[in-house]
C-alpha cells in the first residue's frame, strides 16, 4: 500500500515522461535485488523516491542545501546534481523514510561515491539502464547488469564521468571517488 501512495505523490511531482521513468528505475530496482540479494521493498521504496524533487525550484533545492549544512561542494557544480542529496533529506522528513540505506541510494544516484552499498549500486544502475532509458552504450550496460553487480556499476559510472568530459562539464569529485573505489576494490590497479 505505501508503495502506491508514494507512485501518486510522484505523479503529482513530475512530468509524465519522468513519471514513466520513475516507474521503470522502481522495476529494474527490483528485478536486481532479486538477482543479486538485496531487499526489494527497500529498492522499490529508493527507485520510486529517487527523482522526487527533481522539478522543485532551484532556489529552494538551494536553500535546503544551505540549511540543512548538506555538502557545500554542491552548489559549485550544475543544479541537476541538487535533488539527489535534496531528495533524501524530503525522502526522511516527508515520507519518514528511515532507513538509511534507502536514504544514501536516494542521495547518491547520480554522482556515486566511494564506498557504496549494494542497494545504492543497484539504484545508480538502475536510474541508468532502466526500460524507457535511449542512449548509445545502454543495451552493453543492460547485459553487464544481468551478470555482475559491480561491473554495471563501474561501467555505469565510467559512462557518466565519459559523458561530462565529452560534452566539457565539471565532474562531481564523488564520482571520482566512485570509480576509484570500485577500480581498487576489484584489484584492477597495477602496482
Amino acid at each position: 500500500m505505501k508503495h502506491e501512495y508514494l507512485l501518486e505523490q510522484m505523479k503529482s511531482r513530475m512530468p509524465e515522461k519522468r513519471f514513466i521513468h520513475t516507474r521503470g528505475v522502481a522495476e529494474t530496482a527490483i528485478q536486481l535485488a532479486e538477482l543479486y540479494g538485496e531487499d526489494p521493498e527497500k529498492a522499490e521504496i529508493a527507485g520510486i523516491l529517487h527523482d522526487s524533487v527533481k522539478y522543485a525550484e532551484q532556489e529552494w533545492l538551494r536553500s535546503i542545501i544551505v540549511s540543512q549544512n548538506m555538502n557545500p561542494v554542491l552548489l559549485d557544480f550544475n543544479h541537476e546534481l541538487w535533488h539527489a542529496p535534496v531528495g533524501s533529506y524530503v525522502a526522511k522528513t516527508e515520507f519518514q523514510i528511515a532507513d538509511e540505506d534507502i536514504l544514501k541510494a536516494i542521495e547518491f544516484h547520480t554522482t556515486g561515491r566511494a564506498g557504496m552499498s549494494k542497494l545504492e549500486r543497484i539504484i545508480y544502475v538502475s536510474d541508468m539502464i532502466e526500460p524507457s532509458r535511449k542512449f548509445s552504450g545502454v543495451e552493453p550496460l543492460r547485459e553487464k547488469a544481468k551478470i555482475d553487480l559491480e561491473e554495471a556499476m563501474t561501467s555505469c559510472i565510467k559512462h557518466s564521468i565519459s559523458f561530462l568530459i565529452e560534452k566539457k562539464q565539471p565532474v562531481f569529485p564523488d564520482s571520482f571517488h566512485c570509480y576509484n573505489d570500485l577500480i581498487q576494490q576489484r584489484g584492477k590497479v597495477k602496482e
